[in-house]
């Protein structure tokens, strides 16, 4: 990765981490809390940080603070509510669009599953991401795992990514991994991805592929999409459990009554996710979302 990249990541990684701090403090303050008042409790100029929160998701404290709040995640299911339809999901030719970003991926065979990742040279590295520290694991054939240190220890995600494949290999070698997190933390380029998982769970991260940025879906949009129209909580323990967070838009997925549901790495994770994007898509062009529902900047 070149100077001016690893630079770039590492101001992302910043500025979720002041964007993490205020959205304690917003959940605390409430919606009704002033840029001065929230810049305050930040110890810092109230420009500098919104220029911090401009630089970082491209609208100000204050709208963001609508796209953090957890009723935005109804107004989202209203607005972009994205309906997955299996004969466009399922069975796809092994790409998708995500983002601004060619994923390329490819799915282990069952047998290779049940051996439980024996035969496997899993490489790793801990790197700054837009949502704080990731862990990020690679086969020779693309991004296995990528797991959030937003509510866990570095202890705990290693194990648990490590765990999922207890016959693997693991060799740090962060150089390795680099290039592919690159693209997909700075949404330019291709990636690859390896998905490691049962059949089933291999098809509900599928139909979360076709999920655009700054939409949402249903799980039980989802358990349509894959067949199994029952299999809600079957497909949210799934979803659950998507090694690879945020290329494998699992944040994306909400409960049919708007509530946002659980995600594996913290739902103040989630809940950035979901504003990073939907701030971003509306900043892009067109009507502003925030500008229907009489936001304020």
């Amino acid at each position: 990765m070149n100077c001016q990249a690893s630079q770039s990541m590492e101001s992302q990684a910043y500025h979720y981490g002041v964007m993490r701090r205020a959205i304690d403090l917003i959940d605390a303050g409430g919606a009704d809390l002033t840029l001065d008042g929230l810049a305050a409790q930040m110890a810092m100029s109230p420009a500098h940080f919104q220029r911090i929160f401009s630089a970082w998701v491209g609208v100000s404290p204050k709208r963001y603070q609508q796209y953090l709040t957890l009723g935005h995640a109804k107004t989202l299911l209203r607005e972009r509510f994205t309906t997955l339809d299996a004969s466009h999901t399922v069975g796809l030719s092994g790409s998708g669009r995500l983002h601004d970003l060619f994923v390329r991926w490819e799915a282990m065979s069952p047998g290779e599953f049940a051996r439980k990742g024996a035969g496997l040279h899993i490489r790793y590295g801990w790197l700054d991401s837009p949502f704080g520290a990731a862990l990020v694991m690679a086969t020779d054939r693309g991004l296995c795992g990528i797991g959030f240190a937003g509510e866990a220890t570095r202890d705990a995600i290693w194990a648990d990514l490590t765990g999922r494949w207890p016959e693997a290999e693991f060799v740090e070698d962060r150089a390795a991994v680099t290039p592919w997190a690159q693209a997909a933390f700075r949404q330019q380029g291709e990636t690859q991805v390896h998905l490691i998982g049962a059949p089933f769970q291999i098809k509900v991260w599928e139909a979360l592929l076709s999920i655009p940025s700054g939409q949402v879906t249903t799980y039980s949009e989802i358990a349509q999409a894959v067949g199994h129209p029952r299999a809600v909580r079957a497909v949210g323990t799934a979803v659950g459990r998507n090694p690879v967070s945020w290329l494998i838009p699992c944040h994306r997925a909400l409960r049919k009554s708007g509530a946002l549901g659980g995600y594996h790495w913290g739902m103040p994770v989630k809940r950035a996710m979901l504003a990073w994007e939907a701030a971003r898509t509306d900043a892009r062009g067109g009507q502003a979302f925030a500008d229907r529902n009489n936001f304020t900047p």
